[in-house]
């Protein structure tokens, strides 16, 4: 220092920076730079985008995830709506605390800037930061129609830097005002299964219901990873009082679909009219989604399904039994992974399968076959 005074600290060289996504106002996003300086402290710099001018903005590091919320850790300096940039240098949170900039890189937490100090309820720019910034990589899964037509979507799992994931739902057409629980069971959806984790609500105005997953519901530990290889699907209800009515629903983890499939034609029969197709689609862990769709089919009826061993011309045993087909809607879903003797039964075996299907028009009158068809080896 010429003058010989004390000199202000001064960067080491290292540097984060975290973005800051948009939220109640469009257009309003930027980012937060943390810089270490030599005397142990951090400067902290915010930098948004199109702050309306003469506004202030204040600003806090809060604790937990964004979407988790937290009380205020760290009360940073204002942004300023001309510039779009504040600056402060802090060496402890509000509580007196000290904290360094490594401390802050693993830090539980997020960044809210607020649109005034007399409207601190309205977010104009958010982002988590140290342990719950996101890696950048992500799953997503779709979210199919089930009782409710139109009502689809996806959900996405990002990775944290902690390995806990954020899970963000968007569904499309929900009723506005409505709130729709949603929740990972385990198995298939075809199987059915108890609750493994429960989601924050889907909101019906947005579409969009996000949660940090870091456990499940018993309290076991939970990860981005887990997710990529659960054994479960998720299930969006209509509401809280109405559990019962799945609006979406999808396979995820290991039991989402690698997009391979194989369609067999099922012939009509016995009984004139009623014909169709079976799909074969492979999950991620080599099973199977066997769904038999019909034409044809008498309404209320339901009709067993079967595969048989040999071609449909030479006739066989059983081999592997599918759930029955409900007449009303012409459609069965089975989960194979095996045969009715427990011998394991991949995706791959089946395209090679010495077999064959028969639908039958009740289990009072399985002598009369509605349809049937080659499958594997034995198909066209």
């Amino acid at each position: 220092d010429d003058d010989g005074g004390p000199s202000g600290p001064n960067p080491t060289g290292n540097t984060k920076t975290y973005t800051l996504g948009e939220k109640a106002v469009p257009g309003i996003s930027g980012t937060a730079k943390f810089i270490e300086n030599d005397d142990g402290s951090t400067t902290i710099e915010l930098d948004l985008q199109n702050t309306p001018a003469g506004g202030e903005h204040p600003a806090h590091i809060h604790l937990n995830t964004a979407v988790e919320s937290g009380n205020i850790a760290l009360t940073l300096a204002p942004v300023d709506g001309d510039t779009g940039e504040s600056s402060i240098t802090i060496s402890a949170l509000d509580n007196g605390t000290a904290v360094t900039y490594f401390d802050l890189l693993d830090f539980d937490g997020y960044i809210n800037v607020h649109l005034s100090s007399s409207d601190l309820a309205t977010i104009v720019a958010q982002g988590d930061i140290g342990q719950n910034e996101l890696t950048g990589e992500s799953t997503v899964y779709p979210l199919n129609a089930l009782a409710v037509e139109d009502i689809s979507g996806t959900v996405t799992f990002d990775e944290r830097v902690n390995g806990e994931a954020l899970a963000t739902i968007q569904l499309a057409n929900t009723p506005a005002g409505g709130e729709h629980p949603a929740h990972i069971h385990e198995n298939t959806a075809v199987e059915g299964g108890g609750i493994l984790f429960s989601f924050n609500p889907v909101d019906g105005d947005t579409g969009i219901g996000q949660t940090n997953i870091s456990e499940f519901d018993d309290g076991s530990d939970a990860t981005y990873g887990d997710m990529l290889s659960i054994n479960g699907y998720i299930n969006v209800h209509l509401s809280a009082n109405d559990l019962a009515t799945i609006v979406a629903q999808g396979d995820i983890g290991q039991n989402a679909f690698t997009g391979e499939s194989i369609t067999y034609p099922l012939n009509t029969k016995d009984v004139q009219g009623i014909s169709g197709e079976a799909v074969f689609e492979e999950r991620e862990n080599g099973n199977t989604l066997v769904t038999l769709r019909l034409e044809g089919t008498p309404e209320g009826g339901t009709h067993p399904a079967h595969i048989h061993e040999n071609s449909a011309e030479e006739g066989g045993g059983i081999a592997i039994s599918l759930n029955p087909v409900d007449g009303t809607t012409g459609i069965s879903k089975t989960q194979v992974a095996a045969d009715d003797n427990l011998m394991q039964l991949m995706y791959s075996d089946l395209l090679t399968y010495d077999g064959y299907i028969n639908v039958h028009l009740s289990a009072e009158d399985l002598a009369t076959i509605v349809a049937q068809g080659n499958i594997g080896a034995n198909a066209n």
